[in-house]
């Protein structure tokens, strides 16, 4: 397994296009209501990224990927093509941007609601949090990848979720996906992680089966397989020399950007 440390010229770099990341996800938020399509939604971050930041998508093109951000609705897990789909009163959405500024990429998604929505969707969305959160804190020097999988099953069992298994987290750096992929559920991967590494932690938390299908039409979409609701926080992490650094941290959220062992 071929994994990156970061020098610390590279490490610099990461902090600025996570920093760049979180920004696009602060910018949007009062975009995010009723009637607005998801089409509209991307225009507007790709336009802030490349205008207002300086930056690029690195999702534009990548394997053909059709769009700037992937915007995910309610059943939708994740690569939600924007489109001309409007949304409503109640939907939950995840948006999800990598961008490229520097030659280096910060990857970042949080869940967004529209209006007010049902207790169980927002059940759903704290747990798919709470999880990303638990398993940030196990980050550090000498600690096994397998501890954030595990940290993300016990948060999803004690709520009655499921995790999804097809998709994981990665590393990440000069390359949008580089080693390792982290798994979001309880695992064997026996990896001591290394100061200097950097990967995205990114729980998919599903109401109802872990289990998902992709849109053959498309060949991006994926949905759950029993259309129940899906929820998804991502982060861009690097690991110091004594525990982690959130690399991709918004003002929104009541977390530590540095935590320490």
């Amino acid at each position: 397994m071929n994994i990156s440390l970061k020098s610390p010229s590279e490490i610099e770099k990461m902090r600025v296009v996570g920093a760049i990341t979180a920004r696009v996800l602060e910018m949007i938020e009062p975009y995010v209501k009723a009637g607005v399509t998801t089409d509209e939604l991307d225009k507007i971050m790709n336009d802030y990224m490349e205008n207002v930041e300086g930056a690029k998508s690195a999702d534009l093109g990548y394997q053909g990927y059709p769009k700037a951000t992937c915007i995910s609705i309610n059943e939708v897990v994740c690569h939600g093509i924007p489109g001309p789909h409007k949304l409503h009163e109640g939907d939950i959405v995840n948006i999800d941007v990598t961008v490229l500024y520097d030659k280096y990429h910060g990857d970042s998604s949080r869940m967004y609601v529209v209006g007010k929505t049902s207790p169980r969707n927002m059940q759903l969305i704290k747990c798919a949090q709470e999880g990303m959160y638990e398993a940030i804190k196990t980050v550090r020097p000498g600690s096994n990848l397998a501890d954030i999988g595990a940290a993300i099953q016990k948060v999803a069992d004690k709520a009655g979720f499921s995790i999804v298994r097809d998709y994981c987290g990665h590393g990440i750096g000069a390359g949008f996906h580089e080693e390792p992929q982290v798994l979001h559920y309880k695992n064997r991967m026996n990896l001591i992680l290394q100061e200097g590494m950097c990967f995205t932690i990114e729980p998919m938390i599903n109401a109802g089966t872990y289990k998902c299908k992709v849109n053959r039409k498309d060949g991006w979409t994926v949905t759950t397989a029993d259309k129940q609701p899906s929820a998804q926080f991502e982060h861009t992490l690097l690991v110091t020399h004594n525990g982690v650094e959130v690399l991709t941290l918004r003002k929104d959220e009541d977390f530590p950007r540095i935590i320490e062992h």
